[in-house]
């Protein structure tokens, strides 16, 4: 039997619906690819844009961190004065170029104001005495703020986006005389009875803790290498004998950044040395010459075979006046240095005294009245002997204080800066003016010292109490193998027997610069003195700006403030409220 099969037929109507949805989904399909395809392009776009602005932005902080170089190379060894001098160059010539690498070919910077090839650079009006923190809080530093800004954008990419980066320097002079010690180089610290410091210690290498009683840090310790409880490498004496305290250790930091003058290109103990006797054919009206005591002090006293003149700018001094505070023709022993010493005199309260009748140099000054004198003194002495400064009489000095400089070996006889008796021999200085004493080396005579007893031997020559209030900016004799320099226990220099009922008084700020160069004899030899029991302290005062020796030099110091990206158009920071 056959069987029959059904095949059943689909209508038209069904067929066409078929078709529509096949393409209705395809449409979405392709609607979807589409939207794929545009996100990724817009994505890839997108990431490439954000490429583009990173490369942008590192760009312009590569303009703004050559002018910081520039502004930080020559705050270093210029001072400020060379940064203002160069703020045009450093706008117009500091953008990166193709001379520094090919990579630079295809881009272009600007100001922020549509100055192309220039980089915004500007020095906010002012200058702030303020507390810095970090590293060296509690310090106070003279401080000027610059913003510097660029934008770059790379003409070889398609949608040239632009990056803008602004960054915000401190320039900090940090007055040299806030340290109750500092070194330029390694300093040494002994003592063979107890000592006490009571201001900070910096040493700009290695600090060398090395005493044989007990030494106490009451403030900070600082040192850029380290902090070593040892005695310097080539000092052969045995091991330390005593102990110390630091009252403050969270404050005892090494390493730390250096703090150092503007001195020139390089840091070597001669250009050091230059900040108190000038390089032959150095201009003096350049920033950096503006810096040395020979320059900028008001009044120059040159001694020479023929005689002696003074100067303060186009004044000259008559030679009527100059015999009133200045003399020759005393001669002493000098015990460490074994030579005859011929100094320049400086009689400090008789030039007190004529500083306050002489209306002529206050006009010269400004109506001011001297603070600063700086001794010249090329004199052809024997071979046995040594040009030197002595400055006598120092009880009373001017109104505004003094600095007594000298590229020469510097004498203090007797009592200096303290017109109150009842305050000798005290800490107590609210009664004395600002001063400090600058010279090759610096040494101590006492209100009984007597240049005719000066050759006999040490157990006749006796010292009396004696008190100098003033900063000292002098050089030593370095540690040598078997010669152990002195140590700051020993930076001022002595010649008398003082045994431990004759203190020497001290407040002030001991600023350890450089070798010496005249006055070269070692530390240690027998015969030349016996110390004094040592009634040392920081001279609080020189917290005060007010309170600074005149011309005091300033330690530098470059902070970076604020860094931040900046829209185009634009080079500052929108103020928030």
């Amino acid at each position: 039997m056959t069987m029959l099969k059904n095949f059943s037929k689909k209508s038209g109507g069904e067929a066409g619906s078929a078709l529509v949805l096949t393409m209705v989904l395809g449409a979405i399909a392709l609607a979807i690819l589409a939207s794929v395809m545009t996100w990724s392009a817009n994505s890839a776009k997108l990431t490439h844009r954000s490429i583009q602005y990173t490369r942008s932005v590192a760009a312009a902080e590569a303009a703004t961190e050559k002018v910081v170089g520039q502004i930080t190379h020559d705050f270093l060894y210029g001072g400020e004065a060379r940064v203002v001098a160069n703020l045009v160059s450093y706008r117009q010539n500091t953008v990166p170029t193709p001379t520094d690498s090919p990579y630079w070919n295809n881009w272009v910077f600007d100001d922020g104001t549509g100055n192309f090839g220039q980089t915004h650079v500007l020095r906010t009006p002012g200058l702030n005495y303020i507390v810095l923190d970090s590293t060296y809080a509690g310090l106070k530093a003279y401080v000027s703020v610059y913003t510097v800004a660029a934008h770059a954008r790379d003409t070889a990419n398609p949608q040239e986006v632009n990056g803008g980066v602004l960054q915000e320097l401190q320039l900090a002079g940090i007055p040299i005389f806030q340290f109750a010690m500092y070194s330029a180089g390694d300093m040494e610290i002994s003592c063979g009875q107890p000592f006490t410091i009571n201001g900070r210690v910096h040493a700009n290498q290695t600090l060398f803790v090395e005493p044989d009683s007990t030494l106490t840090f009451e403030s900070g310790v600082t040192a850029v290498l380290d902090i070593l409880f040892d005695r310097a490498p080539q000092d052969t004496r045995g091991t330390p004998g005593g102990g110390v305290i630091y009252v403050h250790p969270e404050q005892k930091i090494s390493p730390v950044a250096a703090l150092t003058l503007p001195i020139g290109t390089t840091n070597t103990p001669e250009n050091v040395r230059e900040i108190i006797e000038p390089p032959l054919g150095e201009d003096p009206t350049s920033p950096l010459g503006r810096l040395r005591y020979y320059n900028s002090s008001e009044v120059r006293l040159v001694v020479s075979d023929t005689g002696y003149r003074a100067t303060a700018g186009a004044y000259v001094i008559t030679n009527t006046d100059l015999p009133l505070f200045v003399a020759t023709g005393k001669t002493f022993f000098d015990a460490r240095e074994n030579k005859f010493v011929q100094p320049v005199d400086l009689n400090i309260s008789n030039l007190t005294a004529w500083v306050k009748t002489n209306a002529v140099l206050r006009g010269v000054l400004g109506g001011a009245t001297l603070s600063s004198v700086y001794v010249v003194d090329t004199r052809t002495l024997p071979g046995n002997n040594l040009n030197a400064v002595r400055v006598v009489n120092g009880t009373e000095l001017p109104p505004s204080g003094l600095t007594v400089a000298t590229g020469r070996p510097l004498y203090v006889l007797g009592d200096y800066n303290q017109t109150n008796t009842a305050n000798l021999g005290t800490a107590n200085t609210t009664g004395t003016r600002p001063a400090s004493l600058v010279a090759d080396a610096v040494t101590i005579l006492s209100g009984n010292w007597s240049d005719a007893n000066s050759a006999n031997d040490v157990s006749l020559r006796f010292a009396a109490p004696t008190t100098v209030n003033a900063a000292l900016l002098t050089g030593v004799v370095e540690t040598t193998p078997g010669k152990y320099s002195g140590g700051m226990e020993n930076f001022p220099r002595f010649l008398e027997t003082w045994g431990g009922g004759n203190p020497f008084t001290y407040n002030g700020s001991m600023v350890k610069m450089f070798p010496s160069l005249y006055a070269t004899n070692t530390w240690g030899s027998p015969n030349v003195y016996t110390p004094p029991a040592r009634r040392w302290a920081y001279d609080l005062n020189f917290d005060d700006p007010l309170k600074l020796p005149p011309k005091t030099p300033s330690l530098l110091k470059v902070f970076r403030n604020r860094w931040a990206t900046v829209p185009p158009g634009t080079n500052s920071l929108a103020v928030t409220p």
